[in-house]
């Protein structure tokens, strides 16, 4: 009885190192990632609007045909960005993706509270490296600090109705993801 109890535990430990082993290593082997398969289409640092989906094709699986989408790909290696998003007409989103696609930072128009989005995205390097303004406070000025130098920015804006597709497409047409310079440090 002993015998099968070890036989089924070792197993079953087996099982699970396996499986961590896969679930940690498959994302980085992984060939048509989403930033892999928008490389082709969106310019580094740039918002690229993306075509709406279609029962047939589709750039990314699982697109809602009820969302205008766009997605900016960043690299942070020649400094800082600035993103700025026009609120749409429903909802609009913005989801920050490490170049692995591992989540790390999201953002709606209801936290925000404005009609346009504005936030920095740097390393916590580049963080460091900015000058403290006492004019500008932490509410003034929202920074996102990226764990890694390149990744994704994705930018959803809902249209409810059909007749608001136009609306949210015009907002997240309207979208900038620019490169910054650092301001000179006074210390």
């Amino acid at each position: 009885m002993i015998r099968w109890v070890l036989l089924f535990l070792g197993g079953a430990l087996l099982g699970g190192i396996v499986h961590l082993a896969t679930v940690i290593i498959l994302p980085r082997t992984a060939t048509q990632d989403a930033y892999s398969r928008l490389t082709p289409i969106a310019p580094v640092n740039t918002v690229t609007a993306l075509p709406a989906p279609t029962p047939d094709k589709s750039v990314m699986p699982f697109m809602d045909p009820a969302f205008a989408n766009a997605v900016c790909r960043y690299d942070l290696s020649q400094g800082p960005l600035k993103l700025t998003v026009p609120v749409g007409p429903a909802y609009t989103s913005i989801s920050f993706y490490t170049r692995y696609d591992v989540a790390y930072y999201a953002l709606n128009d209801r936290a925000a509270g404005r009609r346009v989005i504005e936030l920095d995205l740097m390393t916590p390097a580049q963080h460091g490296e900015m000058p403290e303004d006492e004019e500008i406070t932490a509410a003034d000025r929202l920074i996102v600090d990226s764990p890694t130098l390149t990744g994704l920015i994705a930018i959803r804006a809902l249209a409810p109705e059909p007749g608001l597709m136009p609306a949210a497409q015009n907002a997240i047409a309207s979208a900038r993801c620019e490169r910054q310079d650092m301001p000179k440090s006074s210390r």
